[in-house]
């Protein structure tokens, strides 16, 4: 191949350089990712609505500002409980878009397809993914499909982007973070990981654990109907609540201290993680958001989230301090703390 990368020449730090080739933990949300995109993605793509890596863009289109954004989903099995790779691809971009604050409205999708993947099994996904548009109210305008070799695609991958209308005086980003503001998550977290777990492993449990994967874009018009003192939105996929709050510890330049106890994990979650040795806070979720807020308004907002399906377990989990900045730290259950950093390697492959 000609003008073939020197990445001798690339400056980032240990452990990308100990890696010629790319390994799963480099899709796994922790340390490997950021280390890529900071490295790789961000100098060679850089511009200012770049920089501060949000779930999307802002673009300012005066008197209008867009959200946009893109996701890929290639997640094993297709099929899992509660949901596929359909509805998956669909409310995870929709909620990418709703974690600006702006009302999602236009999606596009592309379809790798492998050789022999049955018709059937395509139409159910597609459907799937037509009611997942309607239910959030936005349209699927345009698209592309592509068939790859037998062996080569795992049966399925999609791509999706989309674009939405941010209000007017709406101004939420992962670098906005102040001291004193109150951390809330929408309910109980590592859901939808454990749920795909569940199927890979053929683990069965006394109740069925399904995937949260929900789109959220209405939570977050009801939360901005209240206060737009709401300074970040995240929605903890890959990496889980773990690997979100370091992305906003770092941006925002602050540190953030949770309350270990107040952090809602279902049992069934917590039997499954203890039995698979992994951490619930670094589970996906895929129906969650965090939300980063003035302390003003913690208590309103949260008794609203608690009011909606899909907030009913909303808790405040820890707040934003200028101690240990840049980091996240956990009170224990008995008294002590512990670091929550993010991950190096991939603890749960393909969840998305």
């Amino acid at each position: 191949m000609k003008n073939k990368p020197d990445i001798t020449n690339w400056v980032c730090p240990l452990p990308l350089r100990n890696h010629a080739n790319i390994i799963a933990g480099h899709g796994g949300g922790g340390k490997l990712s950021a280390e890529l995109i900071e490295h790789l993605f961000v100098p060679a793509f850089k511009n200012d609505m770049l920089d501060n890596l949000g779930d999307s863009a802002v673009l300012d289109f005066s008197p209008h500002r867009l959200a946009f954004s893109t996701d890929s989903f290639v997640v094993h099995p297709l099929f899992f409980p509660g949901g596929n790779i359909g509805d998956l691809a669909i409310n995870g971009t929709v909620n990418d878009i709703a974690m600006r604050g702006a009302k999602p409205l236009y999606l596009s999708t592309g379809f790798i397809l492998e050789e022999g993947l049955p018709l059937d099994t395509l139409g159910k996904i597609v459907e799937t993914m037509g009611q997942a548009a309607r239910q959030a109210g936005v349209q699927l305008v345009t698209g592309d499909t592509k068939v790859v070799d037998r062996g080569h695609g795992d049966g399925m991958y999609i791509n999706t982007s989309g674009i939405g209308i941010i209000p007017k005086d709406v101004n939420i980003g992962p670098h906005l973070a102040q001291v004193g503001d109150v951390v809330i998550v929408n309910g109980d977290i590592g859901v939808h990981g454990i749920a795909i777990m569940s199927v890979r492993q053929g683990l069965e449990f006394e109740t069925v654990i399904e995937t949260d994967s929900a789109p959220l874009h209405d939570l977050v018009a009801g939360m901005l109907a209240i206060s737009h003192d709401i300074h970040v939105l995240r929605d903890p996929t890959r990496g889980g609540i773990a690997s979100a709050l370091n992305e906003i510890a770092q941006a925002s330049k602050v540190g953030i201290k949770l309350d270990e106890s107040c952090i809602p994990v279902s049992p069934p979650v917590q039997a499954a993680c203890e039995l698979l040795g992994l951490d619930p806070f670094y589970v996906a979720c895929e129906g969650r958001l965090i939300a980063i807020v003035s302390p003003s308004v913690a208590e309103p907002l949260l008794e609203h989230i608690r009011q909606h399906p899909h907030g009913k377990n909303a808790m405040i989990i820890g707040h934003v301090t200028n101690d240990h900045v840049g980091q996240v730290i956990s009170q224990t259950g008995i008294g002590g703390t512990r670091l929550i950093d993010m991950r190096v390697g991939e603890q749960l492959p393909r969840i998305c």
